[in-house]
């Protein structure tokens, strides 16, 4: 696990860490609030739990996968609760709040190169 610290590829993204989960995509947590993204886990709670032990805040927390072909899936485990807070309760595991879902590409174009 790791934070972004200087933009990559998505190619650079893929083999990142020594040790990859994933051969044909990246599991990543987003903080809209602090701009950063954590990478590489087999969980986005673990991702989750490194950026809250790192000073982010919940709230501002989202889990994406990013494809080998630089595609972002809002697709995590941990994003129910934001899709509750922003008034989505039955939207499940996808981030349905089209803000949301703004600040996190915005997010991810400062740090993959796509």
């Amino acid at each position: 696990m790791l934070v972004l610290e200087r933009q990559v590829t998505v190619s650079e993204l893929m083999k990142i860490e020594r040790n990859t989960f994933f051969d044909d995509m990246m599991k990543c947590v987003v903080d809209v609030g602090r701009g950063l993204i954590a990478v590489n886990a087999e969980l986005h709670a673990d991702l989750e739990s490194y950026l809250l032990d790192q000073g982010s805040d919940q709230k501002d927390l989202y889990g994406i996968n990013i494809l080998d072909d630089g595609e972002i899936e809002y697709d995590s485990l941990i994003n129910p609760p934001r899709n509750r807070e922003a008034g989505f309760p039955r939207a499940g595991r996808y981030v349905a709040d089209p803000a949301a879902r703004e600040k996190i590409e915005k997010v991810v174009e400062r740090w993959l190169i796509r």
